[in-house]
């Protein structure tokens, strides 16, 4: 698989993440696996929250690899912080007991990455940075980023940062595309038009930050996946002709077409299946041409004006 660089660092990780939300259903064997399975593919990248099975797929993760082990040097380890039951909060205190909490569930020393999970609107930006820098002092988390947020808010945190944030986490698939949409339609009448980010590839490509693309395979938050679903009959029948021709997965060619996206990009697959992360993997190795891309976005259901 090939290599990908996170934001402004020197992490290098491959181009396909593991999302890592349905581990707490797994046994500490099969949880081993897929850990396996992951590595010898090139995903080295493993993305969690604390949120996550109630914080139950941190815990099988770390009981399954042994991250104290040396294994530990050849894995990324992220993991996000601040929704809580009925609110969020990006306060100094939760900041570090949840990151604090992640390295105990996880039985390892350190996080490679931090995300704030969604925005807080009660958010102070120097409380926001004082966590972060008293988890960096003390060597518990090496770099940070956040998930859901738009430009001004992320320029809005970065007046109290004295590092660079390398990561957000958006949702991005071929049918759920309103990142993409609205640059195609600039001064438009439709919805299409409406521009319901800021412009957050624009600002993330000219600050050098690495797409997180969750939900790489869905429609909606938690409908499902678009593939082989019969309410997408156009884009299923697309990705299959080209998937025969280009003799790969559908699932390849799904991640591929993010992929092909000009900037430092990289899907977080969700799966637990391991044959089904194998085709997965695939996506590193397909090329899209520009008409290709552009078939595949329509096939989804965009116009072009």
């Amino acid at each position: 698989m090939k290599k990908t660089t996170l934001g402004r660092s020197t992490i290098q990780t491959g181009e396909i993440a593991l999302g890592c939300m349905r581990m707490s259903r797994l046994s500490l064997n099969e949880a081993e696996a897929v850990v396996k399975n992951a590595l010898e593919l090139g995903i080295n990248l493993f993305d969690h929250a604390d949120i996550y099975g109630k914080g139950r797929s941190e815990e099988v993760f770390g009981k399954a690899v042994n991250l104290r082990s040396s294994i530990r040097d050849k894995i990324i380890i992220q993991s996000k912080c601040g929704i809580r039951e009925g609110f969020y909060d990006f306060s100094e205190q939760h900041i570090i007991q949840s990151a604090e909490s992640s390295l105990q569930r996880l039985g390892t020393d350190y996080l490679d990455v931090l995300l704030l999970h969604r925005p807080d609107v009660l958010m102070e930006p120097e409380e926001t940075a004082a966590a972060f820098r008293k988890l960096k002092a003390s060597g518990k988390v090496k770099h940070f980023g956040i998930s859901n947020h738009n430009p001004a808010q992320i320029e809005l945190l970065s007046t109290c940062l004295e590092e660079d944030l390398i990561i957000n986490q958006m949702q991005l698939s071929l049918v759920h595309t309103p990142m993409i949409d609205h640059g195609f339609n600039v001064n438009m009448a439709g919805r299409e038009a409406v521009n319901r980010d800021g412009q957050t590839i624009e600002y993330m490509r000219r600050n050098n930050m690495t797409l997180q693309a969750w939900s790489p395979f869905q429609h909606g938050m938690i409908e499902g996946s678009f593939l082989g679903n019969g309410k997408f009959p156009d884009i299923n029948e697309k990705l299959n002709e080209m998937a025969e021709v280009k003799q790969v997965s559908v699932e390849a060619l799904a991640a591929a077409w993010l992929l092909r996206l000009p900037m430092s990009i990289q899907p977080v697959v969700g799966t637990m299946n391991i044959n089904r992360l194998k085709k997965i993997s695939q996506a590193s190795n397909v090329s899209l041409s520009r008409q290709e891309w552009y078939s595949l976005y329509r096939a989804a259901g965009n116009n072009l004006p």
